[in-house]
């Protein structure tokens, strides 16, 4: 058979968490557009539904749910793990408790969707993106009203979709070498993350006083390299 002209991911099943709306839902699209099964998965349906894709409701923060979800899949390639928001409150403003919920649904969801999706993709030799995001949603709307406002005409840099090609990428397998790197997709740039990397160092070879690390410390920041600017700042 001649599959030449077949879609890039034909016959491949994905699911994108949170894939309703926004950057989950442009994923999901252009997974579609790509040839993917795509399954998208939220609290609640989605108001415009993506159109090629399965919905199915799970709340990624009951663990059972979860891993009953993976078991009824047929097969799996690639888990995109993009659920997640920050309610945009100052530290001050919340009690620790709703602070909680926000790392519960951040960090601990997606680890809990990759485990339990461990051993489909283990099979598929499959992949798992993350996502984390500063385009336009109802937070950064919000928080960065100026920055995310979409313009009356040409490229919409902050558009949620301009980061679907990388992602349907990372989960091709085109990209079967890469592991464990770090993107930036924002408008039409894509940044590799360089990580922590060791700077300045300063070794006594024993122990400091506190008035030696001080000075060490205080030398080694004025010899390292300015941190850039934070997001939005």
């Amino acid at each position: 058979m001649d599959n030449s002209h077949s879609p890039p991911l034909s016959g491949r099943t994905v699911v994108v968490t949170g894939g309703t709306r926004g950057v989950g839902a442009g994923i999901a699209r252009a997974f579609v557009e790509a040839g993917a099964d795509v399954v998208t998965c939220a609290r609640r349906p989605p108001e415009v539904p993506v159109a090629g894709a399965e919905f199915e409701p799970l709340d990624l923060r009951d663990p059972a749910a979860v891993r009953d979800f993976f078991h009824a899949l047929p097969r799996l390639d690639v888990l995109v793990n993009n659920a997640g928001g920050t309610p945009y409150r100052l530290l001050t403003d919340a009690e620790p408790e709703r602070h909680a919920r926000v790392v519960e649904l951040n960090l601990l969801t997606p680890l809990t969707a990759s485990l339990a999706a461990y051993e489909h993709l283990k099979r598929a030799r499959g992949a798992v993106v993350m996502i984390g995001s500063v385009t336009r949603t109802r937070m950064t709307e919000r928080a960065f009203a100026e920055t995310m406002a979409a313009p009356a005409s040409g490229f919409d840099a902050m558009a949620p979709e301009n980061v679907s090609p990388l992602v349907v990428w990372l989960g091709s397998p085109a990209s079967a070498g890469v592991s464990g790197r770090v993107f930036e997709a924002e408008a039409g740039r894509i940044t590799v993350m360089e990580g922590w990397r060791p700077g300045p160092t300063a070794d006594k070879g024993a122990r400091w006083t506190p008035a030696e690390a001080g000075e060490a410390a205080l030398k080694l920041l004025a010899e390292a390299e300015v941190p850039g600017a934070v997001y939005g700042a």
